[in-house]
């Protein structure tokens, strides 16, 4: 599934280009995705305006001059392009050759500045899915959501509070996403090699006996906020499903220290550690025994 940088380079893609444009029409090409398209879906589109393309978590949220909010969930194989258009910028998701039996929506669009564009929605597994929303709080894809990252919300307070008391593992409790929201596998296990943390330990050992949190715990953070800013500049990651619209791929895979990386020697210095992968609620965790402590 595509993390936080994944859908940012996503969202940064696809808003110079659809922000200021009026929707003139929606064609969905089967009934459903992950879950059926919202009743009236493609009428309460058409006519509006999008006045801003956002993102909350892992979710794509456009917008509508209407009051409206287009929510989309990419899934696992889910794509935007522009049909006989490439993008300049990124917009980085799905790797394989787009088939156009799987465009399951098309819209017509007129920007003030590019003119008439034909944007589709590719989505070869289904994974993905498109809700429409007024307030936030109505969505049960949002409403109990934790702070974004960047946002002053995310710190090592917060989490010192979220923590206390929590036998959970620490990898697990960062993948909660009313805990933090955007955060995925790869990522977690990049910012806890970062901290020198193991993702078995549970997490309340990262709190102090008067409830504060721990040095740990405040590089945790801060590798948190590091790792995804530095994700998101490198366009996101691509493993089996990632490309841009016009065909290019993320690259900070290349910038994995721990992810995939069993067998290999810990890239911290002077670590003689080699790198170990352990299964944690049905998900690989990959770590350094030596450097990344209990």
């Amino acid at each position: 599934m595509p993390e936080l940088p994944e859908v940012e380079t996503v969202r940064r893609g696809l808003a110079p280009w659809l922000t200021g444009a009026r929707i003139l029409e929606v064609d969905l090409r089967r009934p459903d995705l992950r879950f059926p398209f919202p009743e009236g879906f493609a009428k309460a589109l058409e006519g509006a305006t999008i006045t801003g393309v956002d993102r909350r978590a892992k979710y794509l949220l456009v917008r509508l001059s209407t009051g409206h909010t287009w929510l989309s969930h990419l899934g696992m194989t889910g794509s935007y392009r522009f049909e006989k258009f490439t993008f300049k910028e990124a917009s980085r998701y799905y790797e394989p050759t787009i088939v156009a039996n799987h465009d399951h929506m098309l819209m017509r669009l007129e920007h003030p500045q590019h003119g008439p564009l034909h944007l589709l929605y590719n989505d070869p597994r289904r994974f993905g899915f498109m809700a429409l929303f007024r307030n936030e709080a109505d969505s049960p894809f949002l409403a109990d959501l934790g702070p974004e990252p960047f946002s002053n919300s995310f710190n090592a307070r917060d989490m010192a509070d979220r923590f206390q008391k929590k036998a959970t593992p620490i990898k697990a409790a960062l993948l909660d996403q009313r805990v933090v929201a955007g955060l995925g596998n790869i990522y977690v296990s990049e910012a806890l090699y970062r901290a020198h943390i193991r993702p078995d330990v549970k997490a309340q050992t990262l709190v102090t006996a008067r409830g504060e949190p721990s040095v740990r715990l405040d590089l945790l953070a801060r590798a948190v906020r590091d790792v995804l800013t530095e994700a998101i500049e490198a366009g996101g990651s691509t493993l089996r499903d990632f490309r841009d619209a016009d065909g290019g791929s993320g690259y900070f895979q290349h910038s994995f220290k721990v992810y995939d990386r069993e067998g290999e020697p810990c890239p911290t210095p002077g670590c003689a550690g080699v790198i170990e992968r352990i299964v944690q609620s049905g998900r690989s965790s990959f770590f350094c025994p030596v450097c990344q402590t209990g």
